[in-house]
């Protein structure tokens, strides 16, 4: 014999980080075969990896591939033998960096089974190599659909990979193999262990992508559904608040913020802000806004608008307070009606609350317009300097209280001039300025121009 009959396979392997050709394992401690003279029969020839006896002596490089073949193919029916060695092995090395309590004892020995067989299909040259190999491919998938993570699957791919590699040892002694050709054999080894390992990488990281995507749809639909009012199904409420990791009930503020010309959105770190406060959203991006659920809970209000006021470069727009999921549809449509009433290009947070008389004009474009033309048609005819004169003085006079002195000193002139132009203003309109209706007429005719001038620019 050309070997030690008590060598054990493992004396086959040394933890040596250094050696390229076993992917970090060297073959034994020095050369485990002896000297070359120890290698030959005794008819003088060289064996093979079937133990046959060749007078020609056959260069270890191109005999590595036919020992490999010859090897695996012998251990392909110890597979499930195999099997049951790497199960063990996963729950006893190193324990505590296993996680596969997401998969069923049965589904692992399984996939196990799968992995180290197609190890020695691969090796015995009956199948392709490992790139693209579609069982490596399935087993990435299934355990990132099942959440075990990757660093767990790459660590069970190098113990089955060692398990096969002490399998063909055992079977060189076995077989009185060409210890020079062991070496071309731990390559192909670790070649296709590292194939497999970068096969199984790359479904798993596929699957995840895919699993995201689809989360990320199910979340948009499931938020679109809040914004549409189908929260009002109690049912569906409390499924979504459980898949948004939202309340079901308590306070809700929804917020809109236009997208800015720059393709981002008028809210920038708008989760972190609140995140730091421990207060619960949920962001979805549309067509053309962005648009936030805030579970206020024990928390007010103001709280939020404080936080988030610094963040706007743009319109943003926020809704009242309402009651649960079942009102996040009407607050959502608040929310749009409120941000209607703030000007192009502002760079603003505004609430509802602010903006009533505003928001009351949004919501009846028509009537706003024949609001204008009835309070302010005549005026609005004048010429430019006139007109904008005269709507100045009239907007100062009612913010002041019809106060024709406090008027005056905002608009810097004499108290005469403010009569003047408010009588001007009542002879154009032919109706007086006095009164509560004149007051709340003129007030939001006043808000309607600016309206309408703010959404042209």
């Amino acid at each position: 014999m050309w070997f030690h009959e008590d060598l054990r396979a493992d004396e086959w392997l040394l933890h040596d980080q250094n050696c390229p050709a076993t992917g970090g394992r060297a073959l034994g401690r020095g050369n485990v075969f002896g000297r070359s003279d120890h290698r030959r029969s005794r008819s003088g020839g060289r064996r093979s990896a079937a133990g046959i006896v060749s007078g020609v002596v056959v260069d270890p490089a191109e005999n590595a591939a036919d020992v490999t073949h010859a090897l695996a193919g012998a251990r392909l029916q110890d597979v499930p033998a195999l099997t049951e060695r790497l199960m063990a092995a996963i729950f006893t090395d190193n324990p505590e960096w296993t996680d596969y309590s997401p998969v069923p004892k049965e589904d692992l020995w399984e996939g196990c089974r799968q992995y180290l067989g197609r190890i020695l299909q691969i090796l015995s040259g009956s199948v392709a190599g490992p790139d693209g190999d579609s069982v490596a491919a399935a087993i990435g998938r299934r355990r990132a659909e099942q959440g075990v993570p990757l660093e767990v699957m790459l660590r069970t791919f190098r113990l089955g990979g060692r398990i096969v590699w002490e399998a063909l040892v055992d079977q060189a002694h076995h077989d009185g193999a060409d210890p020079d050709a062991m070496l071309g054999v731990a390559t192909s080894v670790w070649t296709v262990i590292d194939g497999l390992s970068s096969t199984l990488s790359t479904s798993y990281r596929n699957t995840e992508l895919e699993r995201v995507r689809r989360d990320d749809q199910r979340r948009h639909a499931l938020v679109e559904d809040l914004l549409a009012g189908r929260a009002r199904d109690i049912a569906f409420a409390q499924r979504t608040a459980k898949e948004l990791d939202l309340p079901t009930g308590g306070a809700y503020l929804v917020i809109v913020a236009e997208m800015a010309d720059d393709g981002g959105f008028a809210l920038r770190g708008q989760q972190d802000a609140l995140s730091a406060l421990h207060v619960r959203s949920v962001w979805q991006v549309r067509a053309d806004s962005l648009v936030g659920l805030v579970a206020l809970e024990q928390r007010h209000k103001d709280l939020v608008l404080d936080a988030l006021r610094p963040l706007a470069r743009g319109r943003v727009a926020v809704s009242p307070t309402v009651r649960g999921l079942a009102e996040v549809g009407l607050a959502h449509q608040l929310a749009m009606t409120t941000l209607g009433t703030s000007s192009y290009g502002a760079a603003e947070l505004v609430t509802l609350e602010e903006r009533f008389p505003e928001a009351l004009l949004v919501q009846s474009p028509d009537l706003a317009q024949r609001l204008l033309e009835s309070q302010l048609g005549p005026v609005l005819e004048l010429p430019v300097r006139e007109r904008d004169m005269l709507l100045e003085t009239l907007a100062a006079w009612l913010e002041e209280n019809c106060s024709t002195a406090n008027a005056a000193v905002r608009l810097h002139c004499h108290r005469n001039t403010v009569l003047n132009r408010l009588h001007r203003i009542t002879s154009l309109i032919g109706q007086p300025l006095h009164g509560r209706t004149a007051y709340v007429s003129l007030s939001l005719a006043l808000s309607a121009l600016r309206l309408r001038d703010g959404l042209r620019e």
